[in-house]
């Protein structure tokens, strides 16, 4: 999620300036400009999630690839059968379809990826990781971030990311962007009846898109999808 918040961030010129959260409170409360304390916060959130962008991208320039390459291959890696295509990639990252085609030729070259047609509409790619693309996500620079971000999970894990999330929603809602969510919490992802669930014993494996009318299979339903649609 972080990689998305620095897209968007990306698009937004506005540069807020780096300030110590506690004077910004303290002269929020003093200063009689009329800021407020939560729009002091709202500020030092600003100051970090962009710091932490702009950290994460410095970390990508590794094992010879830059941050585009490395999130088009996390990307691949985490998206469903309907997303695993060049123009949904590109809605991803918030790039243009010329960037990620360069991004993609230099994936192909260095081994990492390969096209195939679809079997089902043959006008459409598939990009699919091979297994040197599987083994290069094995190095990937980000576990630094996920290392660090774990040191604090015990403590603020769950309302981190329960914060981060909504932020992430709003911004997207504002701009019409894409979700991106996984499969399974879709609002068109679809199981059997209720009739039917309450017969079994445990929860039907598979799960049926309400967009396609295709079946989703276990593996299918846990990544993430261009169709997403939220729940209400």
């Amino acid at each position: 999620m972080f990689l998305q918040q620095a897209v968007l961030a990306s698009r937004n010129k506005t540069v807020m300036p780096i300030t110590d959260h506690s004077h910004a409170v303290s002269a929020s409360r003093t200063n009689g400009t009329g800021q407020t304390e939560k729009n002091a916060i709202a500020q030092r959130v600003i100051v970090l999630l962009d710091r932490i962008g702009r950290l994460t991208r410095e970390l990508q320039f590794a094992d010879g690839l830059n941050p585009a390459q490395w999130e088009a291959l996390r990307f691949l890696a985490q998206a469903n059968k309907y997303s695993r295509s060049p123009t949904a990639l590109a809605d991803y990252l918030g790039a243009t379809k010329g960037t990620v085609s360069q991004t993609l030729i230099a994936l192909e070259s260095k081994g990492l990826i390969t096209r195939c047609k679809k079997t089902e509409d043959r006008r459409q790619v598939d990009l699919c990781l091979t297994e040197a693309g599987q083994a290069m996500l094995g190095k990937d620079p980000m576990q630094t971030l996920e290392h660090a971000a774990g040191e604090v999970a015990h403590e603020l894990g769950a309302e981190m990311v329960k914060g981060l999330s909504r932020l992430l929603h709003d911004l997207q809602t504002r701009n019409q962007i894409n979700e991106f969510g996984v499969c399974q919490d879709c609002s068109l992802f679809c199981v059997n009846s209720q009739a039917a669930l309450a017969a079994l014993e445990v929860p039907p494996v598979n799960g049926t898109c309400g967009n396609t009318g295709e079946t989703i299979d276990a593996a299918e339903k846990t990544k993430i999808c261009v169709n997403y649609k939220t729940t209400n």
